[in-house]
């Protein structure tokens, strides 16, 4: 098992140079940004910071660095088809936070099933532009099923949980008390789901829904999750043959435990309503669909969840996308991104 290091802030040129590269890029002109994030479009190759560098580059940077990271490009670098471009997009104010949200809806298509999703960034970045939110959203919806799309407060300068969850609970119930004349479906056809982080959030606010009685969706869909506050720990061998496929540009394990550390605090790693794979899973949890990235350092997690489900009696389906690294639905123009999007849609449809 690996040894956990807490993130913590230490003085230092690491933690200077970081600051001031945030500060830099607050200068820059937004075309700029979006040109060297077109430019880096896709690269899937890079190794990450330490977290907690990350965590001070994003907060120096403000809003820039999801430009930078093409995070906030409503253009995007993927040419829309014209039956992505067909759907019409209701921009939305939620909640007491007003967190920002998107109605995602086709003309003339019925709906059998309608999805809340929520897109991923380790709780720290993200937000409605990256193709892991619109991308996947448009294409549920161009497809018959109505998405709305939700961001959600991040774990920066001193925020933690319950905030985000708070942000995500608070788009369900909006979702629910609005599902005929927003989404087109009665209560009871609403769908929860997430990628990476966001995977985790839509997983966690379930588990308070069954915790405190609250209205439970139909079903979850969690591509390549994290909801472990201690990642299962890994085969040697498997974990090798991970790093080995990416370059050695996975995600490294303390990066993963320091996250979840900034996340929810030393306190609340094993706090089934921060990370729902900690504790055993009520036997009325909703039918579960987990996506699984191949080459990916958390896949541990999906597996272990889908594991919890199935001894818990409950419905799990578990898909493997072969040869994929994390964030599969953020590569709309790959192979493993287009398939884990029809793992979705057909999940929806068979609902």
């Amino acid at each position: 098992m690996y040894k956990r290091r807490v993130a913590v802030s230490r003085p230092g040129r690491g933690r200077l140079r970081w600051a001031l590269a945030g500060h830099a890029v607050r200068l820059l002109p937004d075309a700029v940004l979006r040109r060297a994030a077109r430019r880096g479009a896709g690269a899937s190759t890079a190794k990450a910071p330490p977290f907690a560098d990350f965590v001070r580059f994003l907060e120096a940077a403000g809003p820039a660095a999801g430009i930078l990271m093409g995070e906030l490009d409503p253009a995007g670098p993927v040419s829309r088809s014209p039956e992505l471009d067909a759907v019409t997009v209701r921009p939305l104010r939620l909640g007491p936070h007003q967190v920002p949200a998107r109605l995602y809806r086709a003309a003339g298509l019925p709906a059998r099933a309608a999805l809340v999703w929520v897109s991923g960034g380790a709780f720290v970045a993200g937000g409605l532009d990256m193709p892991e939110s619109d991308w996947v959203a448009r294409t549920l919806a161009a497809g018959g099923t109505p998405v709305l799309a939700l961001d959600y407060r991040k774990a920066l300068n001193g925020l933690r949980h319950p905030a985000p969850g708070e942000d995500v609970l608070t788009g369900w119930h909006w979702a629910v008390e609005h599902s005929a004349e927003s989404l087109g479906v009665p209560p009871e056809r609403l769908h929860l789901g997430g990628a990476s982080a966001g995977g985790n959030l839509a997983a966690a606010a379930a588990r308070v829904l069954l915790d405190t009685g609250g209205p439970l969706p139909a079903s979850l869909l969690l591509a390549y999750p994290l909801v472990h506050g201690r990642l299962p720990e890994w085969d040697p061998r498997a974990l090798a043959a991970v790093r080995e496929a990416t370059q050695d540009a996975c995600l490294p394990l303390d990066w993963i435990a320091d996250m979840c550390v900034n996340y929810a605090g030393p306190d609340h790693l094993l706090d089934p309503h921060a990370f729902a794979g900690e504790g055993t899973p009520p036997e009325d949890h909703p039918p579960t669909l987990i996506l699984a990235c191949e080459n990916d350092t958390l896949r541990t997690s999906a597996e272990r969840f889908a594991e919890q489900l199935e001894a818990a009696g409950v419905t799990a389906v578990l898909h493997q996308l072969d040869g994929a690294a994390h964030r599969s639905l953020d590569r709309p123009t790959e192979p493993d991104g287009q398939q884990a999007v029809d793992h979705l849609a057909t999940w929806l449809a068979r609902a």
